[in-house]
């Protein structure tokens, strides 16, 4: 181990001096620890790669040859790398004393980087929630910090994503952003990533300007897909309106009742994502219309009950 982290740390030091990208073969020469013949140095140092951008260093891929030569290189900008002065006031200090108390990232030490930032201010609060982290949610987070482009596997499928934003909804991580396969917005379950997060150059795209990424998590999977979208109306009761509401924006209720309930119109083109929508909410929703859809939701559910008896 002791080899390995000292194996680790000059390589960050070589790839952070670096004025250039540095080739393979540079960095197996600069670096000490890494095997004499090719294929074994070469799965070493992606190894060692890895490690190091899952530790949330940016470590970056750049093209030698601008003809298309498909030689690249490897460095770690240092403006990437180190954090810049924020000169935070106290009260600022403060206020995040107070964040990183009432809501915490399961394995987080954001307590130890409060003392990296000037140490800790004010009153701590009583917690109120700990998030989740999944593996590939700091190559993300990083990839949407410098806008690049990421490339993942996603249920078996390859994935390349311009990331406009992550957000934490009903207990799990989602990256939201334009996907280049489908040539649409798309939202992806974090956990449902396998592998490693294949990060771009920074400075890939610009997302559209007033853009909420809650939006693209709102709408999909229920208004994505070919066919034309169908409006059905739907009536939750007072227990999960407010949910409901979030869910699918104050833009979607046309009736609110004396009783609480509300009722939406949603445009709806998948109806297998709506149906599973719909289910979430158990007997405190109904299915208004139209007809048909109403119909194919009831059958589903007399079916599934008649398999079960």
């Amino acid at each position: 181990m002791t080899d390995r982290l000292e194996r680790l740390t000059n390589l960050l030091a070589n790839l952070l001096d670096a004025r250039r990208p540095l080739t393979l073969e540079e960095l197996v020469e600069l670096v000490p620890g890494y095997p004499s013949e090719k294929a074994a140095y070469r799965r070493q140092f992606e190894r060692d790669k890895d490690t190091l951008r899952g530790i949330g260093i940016p470590v970056q891929v750049e093209p030698l040859d601008t003809l298309g030569g498909g030689d690249v290189g490897y460095r770690v900008r240092p403006e990437e790398y180190y954090l810049p002065e924020l000169d935070l006031t106290s009260d600022e200090r403060a206020a995040l004393h107070l964040a990183v108390t009432a809501v915490r990232l399961e394995g987080g030490g954001a307590r130890e980087a409060l003392f990296k930032l000037g140490g800790l201010e004010g009153e701590s609060a009583a917690p109120l929630a700990a998030l989740r982290t999944e593996p590939a949610l700091p190559a993300l987070f990083d990839a949407y910090r410098t806008r690049a482009t990421v490339s993942f596997d996603h249920r078996g499928e390859r994935r390349r994503l311009d990331p406009y934003g992550l957000l934490f909804r009903r207990g799990r991580w989602y990256v939201v952003g334009h996907d280049h396969d489908r040539g649409e917005p798309r939202s992806f379950r974090v956990d449902r990533i396998s592998g490693d997060v294949e990060i771009g150059p920074g400075g890939a795209f610009t997302a559209p300007e007033g853009l909420d990424p809650t939006s693209l998590l709102r709408i999909d999977p229920i208004a994505f897909g070919d066919d034309a979208p169908v409006e059905a109306r739907l009536q939750v009761d007072r227990g999960y309106a407010a949910w409901a509401i979030a869910e699918l924006g104050d833009e979607s209720v046309v009736e609110r009742h004396d009783d609480g309930s509300v009722v939406f119109a949603v445009p709806v083109v998948n109806l297998n994502a709506f149906r599973s929508f719909v289910l979430g909410m158990l007997d405190h929703v109904e299915v208004l219309g139209p007809p048909e859809m109403r119909a194919a939701i009831v059958g589903w559910l007399e079916t599934v009950a008649g398999a079960g008896r």
